[in-house]
């Protein structure tokens, strides 16, 4: 049995369209089933604790499992906003302390 490669149903080795969707099937047996690509949580967190994981995840599967590579992009981005945001208000709030201490 093979998969559709468009919807993922099993489909009979040689079928000439998919019975579900009607999608031509022009490979031979052995259709492989579309790969996972549900997002993912865990994906997100890593980039968020790991922000260059993220983007190297993100640029790697941007093209094969864009919903998973959005979830580590996403995170590897709001680490560096967070990151950035820290440094901003450590930085007004140095300078603030400073220039009340005189």
């Amino acid at each position: 049995m093979a998969y559709c490669r468009k919807c993922g149903a099993l489909i009979d080795d040689y079928a000439a369209v998919c019975p579900k969707c009607g999608t031509p099937q022009n490979g031979g047996p052995n259709n492989p089933p579309p790969a996972a690509d549900n997002g993912g949580f865990l994906w997100g967190l890593l980039g968020c604790c790991i922000p260059i994981a993220g983007l190297i995840l993100f640029l790697v599967w941007k093209d094969t499992k864009p919903r998973t590579a959005k979830a580590a992009g996403i995170g590897a981005l709001v680490c560096v906003i967070a990151y950035v945001l820290m440094y901003v208000a450590a930085a007004a709030l140095g300078i603030s302390a400073a220039v009340h201490a005189y």
